[in-house]
């Protein structure tokens, strides 16, 4: 690790992303991620990589489809409205078990809605997208330091299990400036033995697809698709917890929110209230099993998002009904402050242990 540096969260992502061993950049600029895309066109440049402005998302992930499936470490960027445009790619991808990294500053919606932060890209990021049984491992860090953490993990684990992975921001953490440690590793790509790229001494070439005409075959293929989820649910689930023992009210929150969170908390405890934090950082695979063991001690769950309230159907999942879990969110771009989340605490206590 070199000296910390004062960097943006969006340059902070693409220099970790070089770091990583990406090669190969493909966007369209929207706010409030458009740094990113804007970074890696001057820094391609200068590693002897690619950086190409595509006609249109729509364009773009259809071309980290084709860098992916010749091997190449290959990552593409954008915000709510552009990632719904790429959706139909990310399921090819995914369906073409290829790896590679989508970056996600989310803003507010629906629609163009907003250039503000927002979390109501939950449903889209975690529950696939677009069409057909597939996941995406999605990653939500809550620091530009995690950014760049998060974004090399990402890249690790798209080779590992040759599948999108997806870096859940949202404009807060994409335009705030923090100092971070930038790794000074450059990492050479893994050796994929099953990447389009000619015979190389084989007698056939690979072959990228997927489609399946024969309903048989395809089911197969859905089936294995399925064991491999399976195995990343079980191998790739992160997550952290802050005061959990013996809270009697756990607040659960992800990425910015839980910076807030967390600053709230230690307010409560300072007053007397058993509040913990627990934070899940792999959004899928979901960390269900530490909100089973939660349960047996906590009272009560608060979940916390920036939306009308969609992670808190996973939270609800995952407790599965053995304790109460409310919710309280802020919509349009709106960020709550350390004393509105402070003030739900209090609200809880106050009623006698309901919200």
């Amino acid at each position: 690790m070199s000296e910390k540096v004062l960097m943006k969260g969006n340059e902070a992502i693409g220099e970790a992303a070089i770091a990583a061993g990406c090669r190969y950049y493909f966007g369209y600029p929207i706010t409030p991620q458009t740094e990113l895309a804007e970074y890696m066109a001057k820094r391609m440049a200068e590693v002897n990589g690619v950086f190409l402005q595509a006609e249109s998302e729509v364009a773009a992930i259809n071309m980290v489809y084709g860098a992916a499936g010749a091997g190449a470490r290959t990552m593409t960027s954008s915000s709510s409205p552009g990632i719904s445009l790429k959706q139909e790619g990310i399921s090819y991808i995914a369906g073409a078990e290829l790896p590679c990294v989508i970056v996600n500053i989310s803003r507010g919606g629906p629609g163009l809605g907003s250039i503000q932060p927002s979390q109501a890209d939950y449903f889209q990021a975690t529950k696939g997208g677009g069409h057909g049984d597939y996941r995406n491992i999605v990653i939500a860090p809550n620091s530009v330091q995690e950014l760049v953490n998060h974004t090399i993990k990402a890249f690790d684990l798209a080779d590992k299990y040759r599948n999108p992975v997806m870096v859940l921001g949202d404009g807060a953490l994409g335009q705030m400036m923090e100092p971070v440690l930038l790794p000074e590793r450059i990492l050479a790509s893994t050796p994929k033995p099953w990447a389009a790229t000619g015979l190389r001494g084989r007698s056939k070439p690979n072959i990228i697809n997927s489609l399946y005409l024969i309903p048989n075959q395809l089911e197969e293929h859905n089936l294995r698709l399925q064991k491999k989820y399976y195995d990343i649910s079980k191998a790739e689930v992160m997550y952290e917890e802050y005061n959990t023992d013996e809270a009697e009210l756990i607040i659960v929150a992800y990425g910015i929110t839980s910076r807030i969170a967390r600053s709230a908390i230690d307010k409560a405890r300072k007053d007397g209230y058993k509040v913990g934090l627990l934070r899940p950082i792999t959004l899928w695979p979901f960390p269900v099993d530490i909100f089973t063991k939660l349960a047996n001690t906590a009272k009560a769950f608060l979940t916390l998002e920036l939306s009308a309230g969609q992670m808190v159907e996973d939270v609800r999942l995952s407790v599965n009904g053995c304790k109460p879990v409310y919710f309280y969110g802020r919509m349009g771009g709106m960020i709550p402050s350390t004393k509105e989340i402070y003030g739900q605490i209090v609200k809880y206590y106050s009623n006698g242990g309901e919200q």
